[in-house]
């Protein structure tokens, strides 16, 4: 089609009838709450080493203990500062956060199940059987931690919690461009 003067005619832009797609925004809710759990895990598995350093008797000192003694105090400290450093950069969306949540989770578990080889022979039936008749808070400590660290795991490793993590928001230009007739 050609215009007044033989140059082709310029055809108006129209509005398409279909409005543009909504963009998919990923719900945070796995995210959000292996964050939380993963506080929870971060407190409950730094409560053996601090209630130890806090407990120690004049006179006696960590050089004392067994080596395989002082890895599992070294793997509960390890595992709570990285549930602590994955929670918080889970809140700030970090996708590292979830990865830091789930090495520190799997840490705790290590810590957990290293712990009745401390006595010589592992003894795993006892050990679980005393800590489920909930004498003391030692064993109310290592139950809770168990089962945060679970959910955090289960929680961290889901699909749709990285998708929240990495999900950003399309830029959107300051200003429209000016449509030139």
């Amino acid at each position: 089609m050609s215009g007044l003067h033989g140059l082709p005619a310029r055809q108006r832009e129209r509005e398409s009838p279909v409005a543009d797609p909504v963009p998919y925004r990923p719900n945070g809710s796995t995210a959000i709450a292996a964050g939380l759990f993963g506080l929870i895990a971060a407190v409950t598995s730094g409560y053996l080493p601090a209630r130890l350093f806090l407990d120690i008797p004049s006179g006696f000192s960590l050089g004392d203990l067994s080596p395989l003694t002082l890895a599992d105090l070294a793997a509960y400290l390890g595992a709570s500062l990285l549930l602590l450093i994955g929670a918080i950069a889970t809140f700030f969306r970090a996708t590292a956060g979830a990865v830091l949540l789930i090495a520190g989770a799997l840490l705790a578990l290590g810590a957990l199940l290293l712990e009745p080889a401390l006595g010589g022979s592992p003894a795993y039936v006892e050990y679980f059987r005393t800590l489920l008749r909930f004498e003391s808070f030692a064993a109310l400590d290592r139950v809770a931690l168990t089962a945060a660290v679970l959910l955090v795991l289960v929680l961290a490793g889901l699909p749709r919690t990285f998708g929240y993590l990495r999900y950003r928001v399309p830029a959107v230009p300051a200003s429209s461009p000016s449509r030139q007739w």
